[in-house]
């Protein structure tokens, strides 16, 4: 044992003898050094790099969400298709009942009592009693309350899908809460049906209801369900 102590003792100091009297090995056995330490270190680099893909995910709602904090979206996803849809409400319900004196109508001139002339009619009259209710056709934001010279007060409530209701000849005095930017559900009273439609003033009591969506006048009728048409009883001789 202790020869082999005394022989591994001898060629240790003929290595540091050699590296000190050789600067062409001392070189040698620095380069072979460092290259060691850079092979460690690329292995410890790789090895971290590999654990990091195989870090665990959590699944919601069809997006995944790594322990890093990153979210992925399914695969053929894109991000805006999973941004709610702001879709045109299902179904719409009368904004007051009564009698559909007026239809729409964007290109046949109906005949005013009032103004005595014939001019195109972009809503439709619904004839019923002064102070009647008049209620939100869908669930909205109040977009706009105004006075116009030529329909009086008026309030625009906005709906899903770029829709827009609006409500003309209405009472000055209206509901509480019922303010620009205000909430309201389907079927809720935002107003009565008044007489300040100077347009319209030789008319019986009525609401003129009108309806935008993308910016362009539509047909109410179009949007109401038949059990709510069925109560519209037309009154074809008011329309002269």
């Amino acid at each position: 044992m202790s020869e082999k102590k005394s022989g591994t003792q001898q060629k240790w100091n003929q290595f540091k003898k050699n590296m000190k009297e050789d600067p062409t090995s001392r070189a040698v056995a620095i380069t072979a050094v460092a290259l060691i330490l850079a092979v460690s270190l690329l292995i410890t680099i790789t090895s971290i790099a590999n654990r990091a893909k195989k870090l665990p995910t959590e699944t919601t709602g069809g997006a995944e969400t790594t322990a890093r904090g990153e979210v992925t979206l399914p695969e053929g996803t894109s991000p805006e298709e999973t941004k709610p849809v702001d879709a045109l409400p299902t179904a719409f319900l009368l904004p007051a009942e009564g009698v559909l004196y007026t239809k729409h109508d964007a290109t046949a001139q109906v005949f005013s009592n009032t103004m005595q002339d014939y001019r195109v009619h972009l809503g439709i009259d619904i004839g019923t009693e002064e102070g009647a209710p008049v209620c939100a056709v869908a669930a909205g934001t109040v977009e706009k309350i105004w006075t116009d010279v030529r329909y009086g007060q008026c309030i625009a409530v906005s709906h899903g899908g770029s829709c827009v209701s609006i409500y003309k000849n209405l009472s000055v005095e209206l509901p509480e809460g019922i303010t620009e930017g205000a909430s309201v559900s389907a079927g809720e009273l935002i107003g009565a049906v008044g007489d300040t439609a100077m347009v319209e003033i030789a008319d019986e009591p009525h609401l003129h209801f009108e309806m935008t969506v993308g910016g362009l006048a539509v047909d109410p009728l179009e949007y109401f369900d038949s059990d709510a048409l069925a109560s519209l009883n037309v009154d074809e001789s008011y329309e002269g």
